[in-house]
């Protein structure tokens, strides 16, 4: 059995991708995207044509609506591929804007059901700030479920669980950046990996936590640099995962073992935490990892956002 096949065991992978044409090969459950993945994908000439027949079908309506039915189309594509759900992300120049950011999510909603989809299977994609949290709080009481990425910190894990989102997206990739830059010479390529690298170490924190106090948010880690990331994440609920590293997955034939324990998490003495909006600023305004991460993630998206609406024309 191969580690890709051995993972399916223990967690429900996910296909990080806008190049759906490669998921068949992998068949995972579910499947992400974000600006950066759409806007790589409409630049091959697989998927050049999405991008014609949005603007031909829609080409009148403005740059936002327009955005909204390239997303859609791409949701759908990979939805004709995969058994569950796709997350499709919102206007990151949105994620400190509550009231537009549940607006973005309805209009994305709306035109999936138009499609035939039914809202069950999309995840809103929202950036885990204070404003995309109580959105996302917003949607899931009218049945819209969300997916809250660019998380970074144990603060942000656990006002997503008070507000009841579907599923959380921590980043373990971008967080061993950050350490690992910090570090500079001093980084120990072989002593930070598998559980000591603090990535993995951040989303194992958070999953013995939900598990503990029976949140029932949805755990999938996101952003893996290496196969041992994830293999170290073994249980979680959910890894979303790129087609390079599912395909390393799908070549080896290492042993993988569950590495994260539901039932032995909720007998651990973990005290709970709650976080009204001031606490939770000073949570994260405490932690510089997620505060440089969760700007530099914002930053990133809204660039790769007005370089696809550049397309579109």
């Amino acid at each position: 059995m191969n580690q890709l096949d051995a993972l399916k065991q223990f967690t429900t992978v996910v296909a990080d991708t806008g190049d759906f044409k490669q998921l068949a090969a992998y068949a995972p459950q579910d499947a992400t995207t974000n600006p950066s993945l759409i806007l790589k994908a409409v630049q091959k000439p697989d998927y050049a044509p999405l991008l014609a027949e949005a603007i031909a079908r829609h080409g009148t309506a403005d740059k936002v609506e327009l955005m909204n039915h390239l997303l859609v189309r791409f949701g759908c594509e990979i939805l004709g591929l995969i058994p569950g759900r796709v997350s499709t992300e919102v206007d990151a120049r949105l994620s400190f804007d509550t009231a537009a950011t549940v607006a973005r999510a309805q209009r994305l909603i709306d035109l999936y059901r138009a499609e035939g989809i039914p809202s069950d299977r999309v995840l809103i994609k929202v950036a885990a700030t204070w404003e995309g949290i109580r959105a996302a709080e917003l949607l899931e009481r009218e049945g819209i479920h969300t997916n809250l990425t660019l998380l970074f910190s144990f603060a942000q894990a656990v006002a997503c669980g008070q507000a009841g989102v579907q599923l959380i997206s921590p980043f373990v990739g971008r967080i061993y950046d950050w350490y690992k830059k910090q570090a500079g010479a001093q980084w120990d390529e072989v002593a930070m990996a598998g559980a000591n690298d603090p990535g993995v170490g951040s989303v194992k924190r958070i999953f013995e936590y939900y598990k503990r106090h029976g949140v029932a948010t949805e755990v999938m880690g996101a952003s893996f640099r290496n196969a041992g990331q994830i293999v170290a994440l073994a249980g979680c609920d959910l890894l979303t995962i790129s087609p390079d590293l599912l395909a390393q997955l799908a070549a080896s034939d290492s042993p993988l073992a569950c590495a994260l324990d539901a039932d032995a998490a909720r007998g651990m003495d973990i005290p709970a935490v709650q976080f009204d909006e001031a606490g939770f600023r000073f949570a994260l305004n405490e932690d510089a990892m997620a505060t440089e991460k969760l700007a530099e993630g914002i930053r990133a998206f809204v660039a790769d956002t007005v370089k696809l609406e550049a397309l579109m024309v």
